[in-house]
């Protein structure tokens, strides 16, 4: 029987500083690239990163770029970063960089409008490393699937890169192809699958996102602004994944919006976010002491909505298992949580990076498996136009025995940490809660319906 409970959030503890990204890791990382470039068919690779869309850049070099755009071309014997005029000095933050494993080159057009132009072009250095007729596998943030294009139009070569890099390379190359997959596919994709470092720094990242949220939910007094309680949250600087969200009033059905001097009004639905590189914290609800406090319709929201809703991130968690299909996830949860009153309509569940959305093995029909190492969101969003919404979104991932081995291995306390929540998801909160998963925040497992008395969470 599901129930409120009355308790304290927990807290875990604060991790250390998580480990900083090393040259043999970086070496590993842009090896492996090419390889898997090389077997796809692909002479040259070229990666292309901007300030939404700089997670492959950064996975492949350590290096983000701000402001402006920034390519990376990458053959089998050398690999040339390309920047402009502010980014130029940053590019050093690269151990592959520092190491001289790649080049860097002043592009003046990837600045910004009207800055000082001059020098190379972009032709002109592309023209320098890709060779005349060579086959050019190109990465940015998303392929495509045959009925997204025009009828007869091929999907491995459509590109999701800006034309002024896309022109100059059909202009040069022989065949030019979309290879981010090669870097995102959630069966395959080089960043679909995290080690125990990786995890230590998902750990941190979620433990930052997480503590901001907490401090948020925990100012939220009627009549405040939204402004006032963002400020609450304190967020700690690390740069964010996605555009933070506090959606109320007149602004609760536009979920993407931020704080715009909305007061917080008793009785109104509520949702937010926290989002760093590598995690995002949601929580739905409703600005209320208990349910006498929503409207009429809306009174038996926690028996109508929250509680099938928790009992099935329950059967979500038992699921998260090396080997279960993604198919078979995203079916349990439509058995589990009809559209007629969820409204679900985004996969229930996806893999997270520095881009807040990498990629799903869960959809309709996947036969992809979940794999161990599988950094995963729980982001299964429901809404109704009575009850609104209500949400359990935290960071996990997926290990098998030797990763979790790994974890314990080189970083104890982080996985000390995991285990804690672990058990306090099963003990306290009564989720089923596979060894194989592991919570990354200390959120994981709570929600709390009136947020007016955030004390008073669900338990099963």
């Amino acid at each position: 029987m599901a129930q409120l409970i009355r308790i304290d959030w927990p807290d875990f503890g604060t991790p250390d500083l998580p480990p900083d990204l090393t040259l043999p890791e970086m070496e590993a990382r842009l090896a492996a690239f090419r390889r898997v470039g090389a077997l796809a068919g692909h002479e040259v690779l070229v990666v292309y990163g901007d300030r939404e869309h700089s997670a492959n850049l950064h996975w492949l070099t350590g290096f983000d770029p701000r402001f402006e755009e920034a390519v990376l071309v990458v053959t089998p014997d050398d690999a040339l970063l390309l920047a402009g005029n502010e980014c130029l000095p940053y590019t050093g933050i690269s151990p592959l960089v520092q190491s001289g494993a790649i080049g860097v080159g002043h592009c003046s057009s990837l600045s910004l409008p009207s800055q000082p132009r001059g020098g190379r072009g972009l032709a002109s250095w592309l023209d320098q490393i890709v060779p005349a007729g060579a086959s050019v596998g190109v990465a940015g943030w998303k392929w495509f699937e045959a009925g997204e294009l025009p009828p007869g139009a091929d999907p491995a070569l459509a590109l999701d890169v800006p034309a002024f890099l896309a022109d100059p390379l059909r202009a040069r190359a022989g065949r030019v192809a979309n290879a981010t997959p090669l870097l995102m596919h959630p069966a395959y994709g080089l960043r679909a699958r995290v080690d125990a470092a990786e995890i230590a720094r998902l750990e941190f990242s979620n433990h930052m996102a997480a503590k901001a949220l907490r401090r948020m939910v925990f100012s939220l007094r009627e009549g405040m602004r939204d402004f006032e309680a963002f400020e609450a949250a304190r967020v700690g600087g690390l740069p964010l994944g996605c555009h933070p969200t506090f959606a109320t009033g007149s602004r609760a059905e536009q979920g993407l919006s931020g704080p715009t001097g909305e007061v917080l009004r008793l009785g109104s639905p509520i949702s937010f976010n926290i989002c760093h590189w590598g995690s995002n914290i949601c929580r739905a609800g409703w600005l209320a002491l208990g349910p006498g406090d929503l409207p009429v319709a809306a009174q038996d929201y926690l028996e109508a909505f929250v509680l099938p809703y928790v009992a099935a991130m329950s059967d979500w968690c038992a699921l998260m298992q090396p080997g279960v299909s993604g198919g078979a996830v995203w079916q349990a949860m439509q058995d589990a949580l009809p559209f007629a009153r969820f409204g679900i309509t985004l996969n229930p569940g996806h893999l997270i990076g520095l881009d807040e959305w990498m990629s799903s093995p869960i959809a309709e029909g996947s036969e992809v498996p979940l794999a161990s190492g599988m950094a995963m969101q729980m982001d299964v969003i429901p809404g109704h136009a009575t009850y609104g919404s209500t949400r359990m979104e935290d960071g996990y991932v997926l290990a098998d025995a030797g990763l979790r081995a790994a974890l314990v291995q080189g970083f104890p306390e982080v996985a000390a940490r995991i285990a804690a929540r672990s058990r306090f998801m099963r003990e306290v909160i009564g989720m089923e809660v596979p060894e194989t998963l592991l919570p990354l925040a200390d959120t994981c497992g709570i929600v709390a319906p009136w947020l007016l008395d955030p004390a008073q969470v669900v338990a099963l």
